[in-house]
């Protein structure tokens, strides 16, 4: 628990708060913090708890049963890291690059999985679809047992494409030849055509249905067993070693939200808001 000394070095340093989510609303991630995630059922035949995958493409990948959210990892797994990200927000590119690697991480070690919910209100604000179109191929990508390893392949890239012309189809495809055995008939027909529309659609819905702003928490909203990592501690989600003790912690220990980390994130909270 060496979380509280390391945030007040960064308070010191004043660093919290220099980053800013995305929002449909506005420059910065606004609204109340999502309601607790509902614990999912595992699927009949998880396999016990401590299983451990050598590597991302032996990761389990499903559709929920809510038919928007996807989960990776041990379904049995008794910890849930959930993400909600609009593919064309850079702030979900830091996050992707910094604190969730160390997500990813756990989530090999099997005790931990992680959800995820897409959103594409940045297509609104900045013009195109390529939020819309990227939703749909990382839909078509679960189809192909593929998702974790495209998933990984449009953050890496996320930067470059949207400077050259956004989530096109033709480069959803390009991208798509960065992961083995991903390229088909089917998969390239579904991009292309945007087969996945009314998912791309309900996903959109239910992240504006996160929370208490009728136009969702703001991208990206990290939400580790139904606990929202935002406000004072929101900067966690960009370090890799703050984020891995945290996820830990309340994997191990439940009762530390309560007792350290909610009380951390409010205080901290409340100071920024101080003239």
């Amino acid at each position: 628990m060496h979380i509280r000394t390391t945030v007040q070095a960064v308070i010191a340093a004043g660093l919290v708060g220099i980053i800013a989510g995305c929002a449909p609303g506005g420059p910065e991630a606004g609204g109340a913090a999502p309601d607790a995630q509902k614990p999912k059922k595992a699927r009949p035949g998880a396999g016990a708890e401590k299983v451990r995958y050598a590597s991302a493409e032996r990761l389990p990948e499903r559709i929920a049963s809510d038919g928007t959210t996807i989960e990776v990892g041990n379904p049995a797994a008794r910890s849930t890291v959930h993400a909600y990200e609009d593919p064309r927000c850079p702030v979900v590119e830091m996050y992707e690059r910094t604190g969730a690697g160390a997500v990813h991480k756990l989530v090999l070690g099997g005790e931990i999985k992680t959800e995820y919910t897409f959103a594409s209100f940045k297509d609104d604000r900045l013009g195109g679809n390529g939020s819309k179109r990227a939703v749909n191929a990382l839909r078509a990508a679960l189809e192909k047992g593929k998702f974790v390893e495209y998933h990984a392949v449009i953050f890496k890239n996320q930067a470059a494409v949207e400077s050259s012309g956004g989530f096109t189809a033709q480069r959803l495809l390009k991208l798509a030849d960065k992961v083995p055995g991903l390229r088909g008939e089917a998969f390239d027909r579904a991009v292309r055509t945007m087969k996945y529309r009314s998912f791309v659609t309900a996903s959109q819905q239910a992240y504006q249905q996160t929370g208490d702003d009728p136009i969702g928490p703001g991208t990206p909203t990290v939400v580790v067993n139904g606990h929202t990592i935002n406000n004072g501690l929101w900067h966690v989600n960009f370090d890799p070693s703050l984020l891995r003790s945290l996820v830990t912690d309340l994997h191990d220990s439940p009762g530390l939200w309560d007792l350290v980390y909610k009380p951390y994130r409010d205080e901290v909270q409340d100071e920024s808001l101080e003239p």
